[in-house]
Formats: C-alpha cells, structure tokens, sequence
C-alpha cells in the first residue's frame, strides 16, 4: 500500500469513527432527564411561584373584607365610636390599629404604619344620605391605573342612626414578574415596573340606635 493509499485509508477510518461515535451520543440517554429537567425547571418554577402569589394576593384581599365587615359591625352596633366622650370612642390611631389586629395573620403593620399610612389607607366618614356615599375609587388622575389620593380620606364616623362607610385600602406589592403586568392595579406613570396590587374593600351601613 503507497503512502497516499494509506494516508486516504487513516482518514475514513476516522470518519467512520467519528460517525460511529456521534451514532452513540445520540442513542444514549444517560443524564438526558437532568438536562430536561435543567431547561423546563426555570419557566416552571415561575408559573408555581405566580400561582402561589395570586393566590396568597386574593387571600390579603379576602382578610381586609372581613376586617372591614367586622369593624363596620363594630360601628354600626355602637361597640366603637368616634367623638362622643365614652369608653368606646377611638381616636384614628387606635381604629387603625385595631384594623392592623385584624389582619395580623397575614400582613403586618409597623408602629409606623398605624401612625403614618404608608400601605394601608382607612376611610371611615358619614354621609347624609347613601346616594351621597362615593362609589368610585379616588385617583390622582383619570388614567385607569393611576396612584390613589388620600385628600379626602378621614376617620369621622358619625353617632347613633347616622349613615357612614368605611373603606379599606391596602398596597399589596406584587414580587415574581410573570404576573406583575396582570393583576398590578397601581403603575407608575413613567412606565416603570409596576409592584402594587390595591386591595379595596367596602362597606355602608346606618348605625343602629344605641343608646
């Protein structure tokens, strides 16, 4: 055999080496799950931690309604009353921490918070009549998801027989990404990433005639 003859010999000899040994890598599957389980882990992951968020966010809006309904009753029924020199009467400070007692299970409330609003916000006023009572959410702007304004927010409700409402307002701040665009209620006007998912409740009522 020449030197050339030998020298074209070598060489499919390597390419059939090669070929049988790209034909193994493609057949074996040793390790194949941990790759698979390496790419698909991450997006599935997020999803899990999106839905464990949307959920854990719709259970802090469920907690504030039933602290709401439960302090309006406590209102209505004359157990907490605003201004008329008895043992009952609570200023602000103490209804909004009264409020934060409520939803201790889940949010928390700093001694800063019960003092200055920072996330939670509490309406509690009279009106003379109920088509007097708002109906819609106080924004700074017209724009849909705009921040809300506190302006006209007050801890004023009023006696025996009157009509009053009290309003929660608490800043849910939304973490994983995936759903931040989806059930954020408040965005930055400058197009920033939103955070906040506003939790409103509600409720009216005319106080009974407690003596």
């Amino acid at each position: 055999m020449s030197g050339r003859e030998n020298d074209q010999h070598c060489a499919r000899s390597s390419r059939i080496r090669v070929g049988r040994l790209w034909k193994r890598l493609a057949r074996s599957r040793d390790g194949a799950a941990a790759i698979e389980f390496a790419i698909l882990s991450i997006p599935y992951f997020i999803i899990i931690f999106a839905i464990i968020e949307t959920f854990i966010a719709f259970a802090a809006e469920q907690l504030v309604t039933n602290a709401v309904n439960t302090l309006g009753r406590e209102i209505r029924t004359g157990q907490i009353t605003y201004g008329l020199n008895r043992s009952t009467d609570k200023t602000k400070e103490q209804f909004r921490q009264r409020f934060c007692d409520e939803i201790s299970i889940l949010i928390k409330c700093s001694a800063t918070e019960v003092a200055t609003a920072a996330k939670l916000y509490i309406d509690a006023r009279t009106f003379s009549t109920f088509a007097a009572i708002p109906t819609t959410i106080p924004r700074m702007s017209s724009a849909t998801y705009s921040d809300i304004n506190p302006a006209t927010f007050a801890f004023t409700p009023g006696g025996p027989d009157t009509i009053n409402m009290l309003r929660a307002y608490y800043r849910w701040q939304v973490i994983t990404d995936l759903v931040r665009p989806y059930i954020t209620t408040i965005r930055p006007s400058d197009g920033s990433m939103p955070s906040d998912f506003l939790i409103v409740a509600t409720t009216a009522f005319k106080n009974e005639k407690y003596p």
